[in-house]
């Protein structure tokens, strides 16, 4: 299955969303607490520079697939925002990215319309 998002801006861009989740929400719910809690630092000194190099990559990627795609102005900003809240690339990945088909149709919410219609 990875291999197959590998093929595809937009299936790089959801690799890298859920790697940006993922640090992001270890930052915050792991990291942070153990800094201010524990008095150590180490994971944040760790996990911040990953998380800002993950986070970079994420949105060169938003704005990459976006471009590529011809998406509205409003799906990237929607999706630029997601990497700020915990679990936001995780909810615009499941309600919105595992849906975009590049070529034919694609279900988002009850109806299936046609990607193109989605995008523009």
């Amino acid at each position: 299955m990875i291999l197959k998002l590998l093929k595809t801006r937009t299936g790089r861009l959801r690799i890298m969303g859920f790697l940006e989740g993922i640090s992001l929400v270890v930052l915050v719910f792991v990291a942070v607490p153990m800094k201010y809690l524990l008095d150590d630092e180490s994971l944040t000194k760790m996990m911040g520079p990953i998380h800002g190099a993950l986070f970079l990559l994420f949105l060169l990627n938003a704005c990459s697939a976006g471009i590529e795609q011809k998406w509205k102005v409003k799906t990237i900003g929607m999706i630029l925002a997601s990497c700020f809240i915990p679990f936001g690339t995780f909810y615009v990945d499941y309600k919105f990215l595992k849906n975009i088909d590049n070529k034919t149709t694609c279900s988002h919410g009850l109806r299936s319309v046609k990607a193109e219609n989605l995008l523009k």
